[in-house]
């Protein structure tokens, strides 16, 4: 199930990555994405879910990425790593589903996986501040 739902976050941040970086459609990038895939309804539903709540409050989460990484202005920040944390705090302050570290982890495979090798240590640091927030 761990395996699954760790595909269906990363089609997710597919998805989010080449909407951001292309202005494409997030209902064009889906339906294309995920055609190539085996997903259960459930998880499919699950992409659909990530993609359009964080689409739906980027405006929202980006200001907690500008809050918390402030070192890092959003435009300058790689695209990838973006991302990321948009689904992270997506998950951590908004829909509230999984345990906050769940999503942290999972935003730190993320960001190992597709990342640079810094950015598993950025996301992390940064998403510590935001569950910090979080918990309060």
């Amino acid at each position: 199930m761990v395996q699954i739902r760790r595909k269906a976050r990363g089609l997710a941040l597919q998805a989010l990555y080449e909407i951001d970086s292309t202005g494409h459609s997030a209902e064009g990038v889906l339906k294309s994405l995920l055609a190539g895939e085996k997903l259960t309804e459930e998880n499919d539903a699950f992409v659909h879910e990530l993609v359009t709540g964080v689409i739906r409050n980027k405006d929202k989460i980006d200001l907690s990425i500008k809050e918390f990484a402030q070192a890092w202005p959003l435009e300058q920040m790689p695209a990838i790593d973006r991302n990321i944390l948009r689904l992270a705090i997506f998950e951590i302050l908004i829909d509230n589903k999984v345990p906050i570290k769940v999503a942290i982890n999972e935003a730190v495979e993320l960001a190992k996986t597709f990342g640079a090798d810094s950015s598993s240590k950025f996301v992390n640091g940064v998403l510590g501040s935001v569950s910090a927030l979080a918990k309060q």
